[in-house]
């Protein structure tokens, strides 16, 4: 296991919500990629934006400062370390945090750690951590970019409002969800979206929603069914779950497959001589099969519940005196949906590049483009 590690594409983050700044630790990226900060800079600025965001995000405007890892705009194969500050630095000033949210890391949080005050597990509970998610998500675009894929996350609904919008290219992603303040690529619907945000935030409620992600240009292979956890689905389905507030995770047509018959929803494969490729008409399997891409695009869909803090509070307990009180109240969003879509986009590529890298990993992008480029040749042989 320890060898394993030492080969394989990893990050870490340190910080919370109110402290001096978040940390990011990517290991294993390839030497020789030339990187931009505004690239990360610009990701971190959609993971802030959106209808529905707090006032939170009027203070903080998330920049990248790279500490290690980099000589001139390119990476030199030793770890990357990225920082971004919270402006909003205070978390010893603030006052202690009693009353247990539900829906919250609050109470099982203080149970675990053995601690008196909520906010010693809220201040790390809280989705500001995804800031150093979403940067460690920007390299590694900029990693697969280098082969093609790319990997756009937007929002199919909000509240039960739902997206019709069918994609089929990445156009039809950007040229839509880069218009929208809720990321979303239907117009009418974001209308009605926006408006059930606005009643409740008047009504000091919260709502959640649905997120699509989708990789494009992802080549057969990655993944493997030998072991259960190197099964592509299940580990985009752990990174997803993982994000602050996912509660479901679907792949392809997902919970769909249980309405039909086999015969409705398995993707016939077919071969073409003018292209020498295999291919399918159908992707109910959303790009993966037995644990590994099957060449089509991969689709990946996440559940956000609301948001648990409440302008007006749900009843809750103090956990000093043991009587009923309401739930405390933090700064916080109505919906944060559409940010999820960003840091679902940034979790899913980076699990994607990190099995790449498994799969054709070396220690400079010349090696692996070699890698890669030889197996390219291997499978077109099939």
């Amino acid at each position: 296991m320890f060898l394993k590690g030492i080969f394989m594409l990893t990050f870490t983050t340190a910080g919370e919500s109110h402290g001096k700044c978040l940390i990011v630790i990517v290991s294993g990226f390839p030497a020789g990629v030339q990187l931009d900060e505004s690239d990360i800079n610009e990701e971190l600025k959609r993971r802030q934006g959106g209808f529905g965001r707090g006032g939170r995000m009027q203070i903080e405007s998330d920049r990248v400062c790279i500490l290690s890892g980099i000589r001139k705009s390119t990476t030199i194969g030793s770890p990357i370390c990225l920082k971004i500050e919270n402006k909003d630095s205070k978390i010893d000033i603030l006052p202690a945090v009693t009353r247990p949210r539900p829906g919250h890391a609050d109470l099982p949080g203080i149970i675990k750690y053995d601690q008196r005050d909520v906010r010693n597990i809220l201040e790390r509970a809280s989705a500001r951590e995804t800031a150093a998610r979403v940067a460690a998500g920007a390299l590694a675009k900029i990693l697969l970019a280098r082969f093609d894929i790319e990997v756009l996350g937007y929002v199919k609904s909000i509240g039960g409002i739902s997206s019709k919008k069918t994609v089929k290219t990445p156009n039809d992603i950007l040229k839509n969800r880069n218009k929208s303040k809720v990321y979303c690529l239907d117009k009418p619907a974001e209308a009605k979206m926006i408006e059930k945000i606005k009643k409740a935030k008047k009504n000091g409620d919260s709502l959640g929603g649905v997120i699509e992600v989708i990789a494009f240009g992802v080549p057969p292979g990655l993944g493997s069914h030998t072991q259960w956890e190197l099964r592509l689905d299940g580990i985009l389905a752990g990174a997803l779950m993982s994000v602050q507030g996912i509660k479901g995770v679907e792949i392809g047509l997902g919970f769909g497959f249980s309405k039909k018959f086999g015969s409705q929803v398995h993707d016939e494969i077919f071969y073409s001589e003018d292209r020498g490729a295999f291919s399918r008409t159908t992707n109910n399997a959303g790009g993966i099969e037995g644990g590994m891409t099957n060449g089509e695009v991969v689709i990946a869909r996440a559940v956000m519940k609301p948001i648990p803090t409440l302008m007006k509070p749900l009843r809750s307990v103090d956990i000093i005196t043991k009587k009923p009180e309401s739930a405390s109240t933090e700064r916080s969003d109505v919906c944060a949906v559409p940010a999820v879509s960003v840091i679902g986009e940034a979790v899913t590529a980076f699990e994607i590049a990190r099995c790449f890298m498994e799969k054709f990993g070396g220690d400079s992008i010349n090696e692996v483009t070699r890698n890669y480029e030889g197996y390219m040749k291997q499978i077109c042989a099939i």
